[in-house]
This record gives structure tokens, C-alpha cells and sequence, in this order.
């Protein structure tokens, strides 16, 4: 299975971030939490910036507003994942054309529908 990033992970259970971090798990992927927090998030101590990761990161699941995204955009380019998944409320063109450029594939859908209905 893959290495995931979630990016604006959270300890709130009823928070989009944390459920995808329970569904991405119990389908095997290693999931490594990105947030603000070092409070363990289902057993994972998360990190501050994917810079921080060692691991190659197959998948970034964004779940930070387009306001933040500038602020990561340079340890997306660094980590140079596969794809990074553009949670809905999350999308922003000016970021996907960056990412793009530097060949990294861009897509815009909900990481919970895409599990559900086996097309992760």
C-alpha cells in the first residue's frame, strides 16, 4: 500500500481529516499526519511540515483552505509526491498549475468518496 500525507490532519473525530486518517489506515496505506498539533492523532504522532517526513510520499490529501496553501507549497514541490487529492473547499487553480508543472498529478475529489467506493 501507499504512503499518505494529510495535510490539516486532526484529532477532532468528527473532522473530515481525521476520518480519512481512519479509512486510509484500515485500508493499509502508512498514513502520516501533517498538523499544527503534536498530540498523537490515532496513534501517530504528526508532524509540523512534509519536509519532515523521510519516508517517500505516494499521496497528499489536502484538508487546509486555499489561504494556507502558499505557506506548504514549497514541501509539496520538495516531497514531490505522485498526486495530492484537493479536498472539496480546499481547491485552488494557482496551486494545481504549480504542482502540475512540476509534473505532479492534480485531483480535485473527496479522499472519504473515493475510499467508499473503491476508487482510491
Amino acid at each position: 500500500m501507499a504512503n499518505v500525507a494529510i495535510l490539516g490532519a486532526s484529532e477532532k473525530p468528527e473532522r473530515y481529516a481525521h476520518q480519512a486518517q481512519q479509512m486510509l489506515a484500515a485500508a493499509g496505506h502508512r498514513v502520516f499526519p501533517v498538523a499544527r498539533s503534536t498530540n498523537p492523532i490515532l496513534g501517530v504522532t504528526p508532524v509540523a511540515k512534509l519536509e519532515e517526513i523521510a519516508e517517500p510520499i505516494d499521496t497528499v490529501t489536502v484538508y487546509i483552505g486555499p489561504a494556507h496553501l502558499e505557506g506548504v507549497m514549497a514541501g509539496l514541490l520538495a516531497k514531490a509526491p505522485r498526486r495530492v487529492i484537493f479536498n472539496p473547499g480546499t481547491e485552488s487553480e494557482p496551486h494545481e498549475a504549480r504542482l502540475r508543472e512540476a509534473g505532479i498529478d492534480c485531483q480535485r475529489a473527496c479522499t472519504l468518496v473515493l475510499l467508499s467506493t473503491g476508487q482510491y
